[in-house]
């Protein structure tokens, strides 16, 4: 299958890096607009029920599981973000991959900043959530949660059906057995001579 010729490894670094402090600068300063102008877990109706502001500092995970093991949720960040980035400077070539990447990175380094410079400190700090919609979720989330979610949906779509990391693709007819012809021998006649 003929497609895109792949990127050179510095320009899928360069997008990679480019979106990720997008991302990164998008969630800060809402989280900054979030602290500032919100009061503090007092729900704010933008939209009725549909979109809430409601402030509050999250030290766990998701739903603010793992409250106690916050410098665990540090250490996971930190090494998505490292694996992320050993992979754009190492393999990356795909312009798919890397708008994908950098996203996920913008989001995975905006959660991280939170838990490393936030109170109560370095490296237990809590992420800063303020956006709900409870018509879709109970959680409330951030703008790096969004990237966070829908990259890695987008990454498991990739691995199945897009293209490799490298900008290769898979040809059809290799996914597929070759049929054997009749008048070929069968794998025990070849062994056999």
């Amino acid at each position: 299958m003929t497609g895109r010729t792949p990127l050179h490894r510095a320009a899928a670094s360069i997008i990679v890096v480019i979106l990720a402090a997008i991302v990164l600068a998008a969630d800060q300063f809402t989280k900054y607009l979030a602290i500032e102008n919100l009061p503090y877990q007092e729900p704010v109706r933008i939209l009725g029920d549909f979109l809430i502001f409601y402030l509050t500092r999250n030290p766990g995970a998701a739903f603010s599981l793992g409250e106690d093991v916050t410098w665990i949720f540090t250490i996971a960040l930190a090494v998505v973000a490292v694996v992320i980035v050993v992979l754009a400077i190492t393999r990356l070539r795909s312009r798919l991959w890397a708008v994908v990447l950098g996203l996920l990175l913008g989001g995975v380094l905006g959660n991280l900043t939170d838990r490393l410079l936030r109170e109560p400190g370095f490296p237990v700090g809590h992420v800063v959530d303020f956006i709900n919609t409870p018509w879709m979720m109970p959680a409330i989330y951030n703008v790096a949660d969004i990237f966070i979610v829908t990259m890695m949906i987008s990454v498991a779509a990739l691995v199945l059906f897009g293209p490799h990391l490298d900008g290769t693709r898979q040809e059809r007819s290799s996914r597929r057995a070759e049929p054997v012809a009749a008048d070929s021998p069968s794998r025990s006649e070849r062994a056999v001579d």
